[in-house]
């Protein structure tokens, strides 16, 4: 097979590793920056099912870092465009795909199907979704984040530590590429090294990269790595993630879109009621939820609806 000769050809990769791409089945969450350095590296290896979620439309400003896409492709959704631009690309890749976004009904239906999940969506409450999901499931998560010139990728769950492990708490602002400003090598690095997580992952390849943190600084000109195979899940609660569809008429709803975050000692919640806060990010949601953790509640969830 001419296609993949010069990767099959590595003694680490061979026919038989060929084969276990070609029956590998990855989720990626999201087609934006780093998806758009995945995907087609993964599609391009003969990685043969791919599911994709992306809730987005493919607009001008996307296009110095997100260079799956084309001028022709504005206006399109980003996965449905991602899907045919990957079958193009490789027709042995078969590519489904979703135009909303993984949120943790979909995860959690998805991951159940799943080899190895890619976290592409350089979303707090996505991440953590995901890691938890994948955790609970032994499944490995490739998560990345990057902003301006600078970002990480690495190998979390399965048999290693959590994203939670590594970082218990999540950013202090809700900065994103929109807000904050990103430059498209940065991206397609980090996306590349997600790539490659993800395919030694799938191949078995040693050193492993689950428990591995790969840190690229352009401002600098710095790479490093560390691991943290010894990292310790934290031992307290954390509010949990649900999707929009899961908040119950029962619920106590607290929509920090509209207001600022109440006192929690103000609060009339029942002893067998939920209480659910809702934000754009999941950031001023989550420190809401866990503040009111910490003070006895345990039956407390929060929502991220984004852009």
């Amino acid at each position: 097979m001419t296609r993949y000769i010069r990767q099959s050809c590595l003694p680490e990769v061979g026919d038989a590793g060929q084969a276990r791409l070609a029956a590998a089945r990855v989720l990626v969450a999201g087609a934006g920056g780093l998806g758009s350095a995945v995907l087609p590296l993964l599609a391009g290896a003969g990685v043969g099912q791919i599911t994709l979620y992306d809730p987005d439309r493919v607009e001008e400003h996307n296009l110095h870092r997100q260079t799956l896409y084309r001028m022709s492709d504005l206006g399109q959704q980003k996965a449905h465009a991602a899907a045919k631009h990957l079958q193009a690309l490789n027709p042995d890749c078969c590519v489904t795909f979703a135009t909303t976004r993984l949120d943790p009904d979909a995860a959690r239906r998805e991951i159940a199907n799943t080899d190895l999940v890619i976290d592409a969506a350089d979303n707090f409450a996505v991440s953590y979704a995901l890691s938890d999901l994948c955790k609970a499931a032994v499944k490995p998560l490739v998560s990345a984040s990057v902003l301006d010139r600078r970002g990480y990728a690495g190998g979390f769950c399965g048999r290693a530590p959590s994203l939670r492990a590594v970082f218990p708490d999540p950013p202090p602002v809700a900065a994103n590429c929109s807000s904050a400003g990103v430059m498209g090598p940065a991206v397609a690095t980090l996306g590349a090294v997600q790539a490659q997580m993800a395919l030694s992952i799938l191949l078995g390849q040693t050193p492993s990269p689950m428990g591995l943190i790969i840190s690229v600084d352009f401002s600098t000109w710095r790479m490093s790595q560390f691991r943290f195979d010894g990292a310790q899940e934290p031992e307290a609660a954390f509010p949990e993630i649900i999707a929009f569809a899961d908040i119950r008429d029962s619920d106590l709803l607290i929509d920090l879109r509209v207001g600022g975050v109440p006192d929690p000692t103000e609060l009339s919640i029942r002893p067998d009621q939920r209480v659910v806060f809702l934000c754009i990010s999941g950031v001023r949601a989550w420190r809401a939820a866990r503040h009111l953790v910490d003070m006895g509640h345990e039956n407390v969830a929060f929502c991220a609806l984004g852009e």
